[in-house]
């Protein structure tokens, strides 16, 4: 796919070009975006041409990660970026990062929640995920504010800097922003999801 532009009220997402590396490695030099993504640390130079230059184009190119650079609708540096990842049976994972000057003004909710219309609409998701090591409260509120549910804790769930941690895992569904799904749902009744599953008649046990 050829990379496209989303518009928020207060944002632009495109793709990153040459002249955003500075202001990318600028904005991963923050310890919290070390500490909490799977970027490297130290993280140089060289890293953020790669990623601008070769990794995030391949993943336009080859349909495997849609990456979008952050900036105000009036223009500026790029103060955000947002990724859609991991694809697999429909399901699309969504990762992120503030540069930390720019936090709190609820700019990624408004990222998030345009690139989660983008993958429902434009590449037919049918679920998105997200997820974040335990303990990363900041990137949970987003999630939740965003709409997604959390679903819970996946054992050595995430691989960061060659160390496998726990992460939480949440959700986001196209209904969830009244959007329709091109497949139907159907939920498990609470009764199943608190207790477990049924005890199978006499007749059926194996």
């Amino acid at each position: 796919m050829e990379p496209v532009i989303l518009t928020t009220r207060r944002l632009r997402l495109r793709a990153l070009t040459p002249a955003d590396t500075d202001d990318v490695k600028a904005a991963c030099q923050d310890p919290d975006i070390q500490r909490w993504t799977t970027i490297p640390s130290p993280y140089e130079r060289r890293h953020a041409e790669e990623f601008i230059g070769l990794l995030a184009p391949a993943g336009w190119r080859n349909g495997t990660e849609y990456t979008f650079g952050v900036q105000r609708r009036e223009g500026g540096p790029v103060i955000a970026a947002v990724s859609l990842h991991h694809p697999r049976s429909g399901t699309w994972e969504v990762g992120y990062w503030t540069a930390r000057e720019h936090r709190g003004l609820g700019y990624m909710t408004e990222v998030v929640t345009a690139v989660a219309h983008f993958a429902f609409t434009t590449l037919g998701a049918l679920r998105l995920e997200w997820r974040a090591e335990v303990g990363n409260a900041g990137s949970r509120a987003l999630a939740e504010k965003a709409g997604f549910a959390v679903e819970g804790v996946l054992r050595a769930g995430l691989l960061n800097k060659g160390i496998l941690r726990d992460c939480w895992i949440g959700s986001l569904l196209p209904s969830d922003l009244g959007l329709p799904t091109v497949c139907p749902y159907l939920p498990a009744p609470p009764r199943d999801i608190a207790t477990g599953p049924r005890q199978a008649p006499e007749d059926l046990r194996t």
